[in-house]
């Protein structure tokens, strides 16, 4: 549980990040803005695994970067579902989706280890 609020969280500092660096983006509140956090990993958990396999020979063809415009689409998602999210294209939503995936990946980088030792029993 405390890993599932702490990655709606990032989200959060994501999109505020993308709310501050894009002009085309923004939110009323911050209430709104954590409530797009948990709909956006909800929409990432169910929808956008559909639109990877339905997508896949151009994902193939274009070596993934049409990842980018799927990633962009789902937080266009997101922007339509939550009337507080406003969000003005296409473009603004791939940035959009390229700073949240960025401040994920840095705080999972920066965050706490975990190791496992691979152990051998014998007998």
């Amino acid at each position: 549980m405390r890993g599932f609020i702490s990655r709606v969280l990032i989200t959060s500092l994501g999109l505020w990040l993308a709310d501050v660096m894009l002009s085309r983006m923004s939110f009323d509140d911050v209430p709104s803005m954590i409530l797009s956090a948990l709909l956006l990993g909800i929409v990432n958990a169910f929808v956008r695994p559909f639109i990877v396999v339905l997508t896949l020979p151009i994902t193939l063809l274009s070596l993934g970067i049409f990842l980018l415009i799927i990633n962009g689409a789902m937080v266009m998602l997101v922007a339509r579902l939550m009337p507080a999210f406003h969000l003005e294209g296409l473009g603004t939503a791939v940035m959009a989706s390229i700073v949240v995936g960025l401040t994920s990946w840095i705080a999972n980088a920066a965050g706490p280890r975990k190791h496992h030792r691979n152990r051998i029993v014998i007998g």
